[in-house]
């Protein structure tokens, strides 16, 4: 089954840039196992929630708002598309997820086939 996992860090926590996430040993070393082991099919690390653009519709009115969707005490800062056998496979591989381990969480979602 597919599944994203949705890496969460907490607000106002510590923002790693992509060559700090590369020169962490706790990154680094769960990205070369999972990598490795085929699982991940996609990916990709988002910037700051800062960076982020809302759009909602009302009516004939397009509304924009700077930020994330929802005032949240965690917000998506990247996601993985991993195929495993089941959700206990996901769920184990989520809960080594060194964002997981440092303060945030790992939201595991099944994709639709």
């Amino acid at each position: 089954m597919k599944y994203v996992m949705f890496i969460c860090t907490p607000v106002g926590g510590v923002e790693l840039s992509p060559e700090e996430i590369a020169g962490h040993p706790g990154f680094t070393s769960y990205i070369d196992e999972v990598r490795g082991s085929g699982v991940v099919k996609g990916g990709a690390r988002l910037r700051p929630a800062t960076d982020a653009t809302t759009v909602r519709v009302q009516g004939d009115e397009v509304l924009l708002s700077d930020g994330p969707f929802i005032e949240s005490k965690e917000y998506i800062a990247g996601f993985d598309i991993i195929e495993v056998a089941d959700l206990d496979e996901a769920i184990a591989l989520a809960s080594r997820h060194p964002a997981a381990l440092g303060g945030g969480s790992v939201e595991v979602r099944p994709v639709w086939e």
